[in-house]
């Protein structure tokens, strides 16, 4: 991520961040309360907290060592999903995923999950810190599915219904054209969380792009709106998330409009209210 993407906003991600709340070691640990490690007033320079009520978490603003004891305690692991496609993907995996061994929840158990398709032949040979692993898979194609977001969405719903939620307690879904440049912790984990769009969160909400068509049903209207997201999850349902996903592509395709995966996850997130 680049020197701006450093103060990048976290609301609590779908294609994110999803929370297995089940999974926890230790139901007994009591969840330091907000104002235990999150302080909104100091970075006065920009929002910090939504119409909701939700942190936005920037730096700054949060005691990670509060969170760590919290955390530590539990023993959890950490999921992070990465989709690797088209001519770019080897080099851009290497990159990303050397990034995130440096700097994605250090201490933790981390599985790196690795979405690539069968065009990818070589996949990078990784030696990576204490306390991780990394596990591919191969994503499938059916004959109707043309949008690589959709493809991606539809094997991630597989995996994590057959494997992953299974073995982790958090996931993160990022894309492989991504670069961490520092320190990515215990603060952006949460119930539900969304990322915010680096390029869109200074921007005014009349000018984000959302889908403007009324025939969509990924239509927000002008003057309306929260954020602009790039990536998003809610705890348990981000699996919900795809059903609506894959029941509103249907629903555009019989209104002969195509509107992007970015656009619908907006769509959702604005229905449903990220908590950071």
């Amino acid at each position: 991520m680049s020197t701006r993407r450093k103060f990048l906003v976290l609301i609590l991600s779908v294609l994110s961040l999803i929370h297995l709340e089940h999974h926890f070691r230790n139901d007994q640990v009591e969840e330091p309360q907000l104002s235990a490690w999150f302080n909104s007033k100091k970075r006065s320079d920009v929002k910090t907290t939504t119409d909701w009520n939700a942190p936005i978490i920037w730096e700054g603003t949060y005691n990670r060592k509060v969170l760590e004891e919290y955390y530590k305690r539990l023993n959890i692991t950490i999921g992070l999903v990465v989709f690797a496609h088209g001519k770019l993907a080897n080099w851009q995996l290497k990159q990303f995923l050397q990034s995130a061994d440096k700097h994605f929840m250090v201490g933790y158990n981390v599985i790196f999950y690795i979405l690539i398709d069968h065009e990818i032949t070589k996949t990078p040979i990784l030696e990576l810190g204490p306390l991780r692993t990394f596990k591919i898979f191969y994503t499938y194609k059916e004959d109707t599915w043309n949008d690589p977001d959709f493809i991606y969405m539809m094997n991630l719903r597989t995996y994590i219904i057959d494997y992953i939620q299974f073995e982790v307690n958090f996931l993160f879904s990022m894309t492989a054209n991504q670069i961490f440049k520092n320190d990515f912790g215990v603060e952006t984990l949460g119930r539900t969380v969304a990322q915010l769009h680096s390029w869109w969160y200074f921007q005014n909400v009349n000018d984000f792009p959302y889908e403007r068509r009324h025939r969509s049903s990924a239509f927000i209207p002008y003057g309306q709106g929260d954020f602009y997201y790039c990536n998003g999850g809610k705890p348990h349902e981000l699996l919900r998330f795809f059903n609506e996903y894959q029941t509103r592509i249907n629903f555009d395709a019989t209104n002969k409009v195509n509107s992007t995966y970015e656009k619908h996850l907006n769509k959702y997130l604005f229905v449903n209210k990220p908590t950071k």
